[in-house]
């Protein structure tokens, strides 16, 4: 899949202006001290950003596709009274965490880990299991819960985690959870919306651990 194209805008270097290639862009702040540039999917965003400050960009992200207002109406907002689940992993397979929170407050409702040698998919699969078990408990069968994973959504609904891991004495308690709650799937019939957190659109989901 070809690259997306991209305009470069130096604010201070060797020279200064709006580029269409990398290569030419990094001429003009190599060993430049104090080079201030940015990348721009959008050549009119970046002839604008060019006449403005590098201030106004510092800190933001201005290589992320814009949302169209179609988009917007297509996704709509998302449910507030829900749960939101996801999982952080550092590596893979790596250190793995997952958590649940209140969509609407962020307010974290539960949290499992650290474990060894697990994935991303896999804590999203066992998050979504946790929360569903969790709203069983508490008799709210219809309470929806979201992930932006539709890998693991995927595995909740078709009761297995499918996952490629290769399980050893140092994450036996990984594989452990994971039959635990392959089993609950198997023996308790799902009922509430598990939906799927369009983050492209409402940003990240409430349960991110803010480690990307």
């Amino acid at each position: 899949m070809s690259k997306k194209k991209k305009f470069y805008v130096v604010w201070k270097g060797k020279k200064t202006g709006v580029f269409n290639k990398w290569e030419t862009c990094k001429k003009q702040i190599s060993g430049f001290e104090g080079a201030q540039y940015k990348a721009f999917l959008d050549k009119d965003e970046a002839e604008k950003a060019f006449k403005k400050s590098y201030n106004d960009y510092k800190g933001k992200d201005t290589t992320k596709k814009k949302i169209s207002e179609e988009e917007k109406r297509k996704y709509g907002t998302p449910v507030l009274e829900s749960l939101s689940v996801d999982a952080a992993c550092a590596g893979n397979p790596g250190i793995l965490e997952y958590r649940g929170v209140d969509t609407k407050t962020k307010k974290q409702i539960f949290i499992q880990g650290p474990f060894k040698q697990g994935t991303n998919n896999i804590g999203e699969f066992l998050a979504l299991v946790h929360g569903l078990a969790l709203l069983k408990k508490q008799k709210l069968p219809n309470y929806p819960l979201y992930s932006d994973s539709k890998i693991a959504i995927s595995w909740v609904k078709k009761k297995q985690c499918r996952t490629n891991v290769t399980f050893t004495e140092a994450n036996k308690d990984l594989l452990d959870l994971i039959k635990r709650a392959e089993a609950w799937l198997k023996e308790n019939p799902v009922t509430n919306p598990i939906l799927k957190w369009e983050t492209k659109v409402w940003g990240e989901i409430p349960a991110d651990f803010g480690r990307k």
